[in-house]
């Protein structure tokens, strides 16, 4: 199936959860934010919410500062 990811039109297997598309990433562990379709996942859907063709992600990395 083909979602948008960043803007950018990307290729995954369906039924894949968005955990799934963080770890194609190897951002596994990493601080990110993900928006599916203008709606924040928090992390702990990202194993149970599944994306579906012509989704819309966008993964943005967590940076702190001060």
């Amino acid at each position: 199936m083909r979602i948008q990811l960043n803007g950018e039109p990307f290729e995954l297997p369906d039924g894949e959860p968005v955990a799934g598309l963080l770890e194609r990433l190897q951002l596994v562990g990493r601080r990110v934010a993900v928006e599916l379709n203008l709606d924040i996942v928090p992390r702990s859907q990202h194993a149970t919410t599944v994306l579906r063709e012509g989704d819309r992600v966008e993964v943005v990395h967590a940076i702190g500062g001060g």
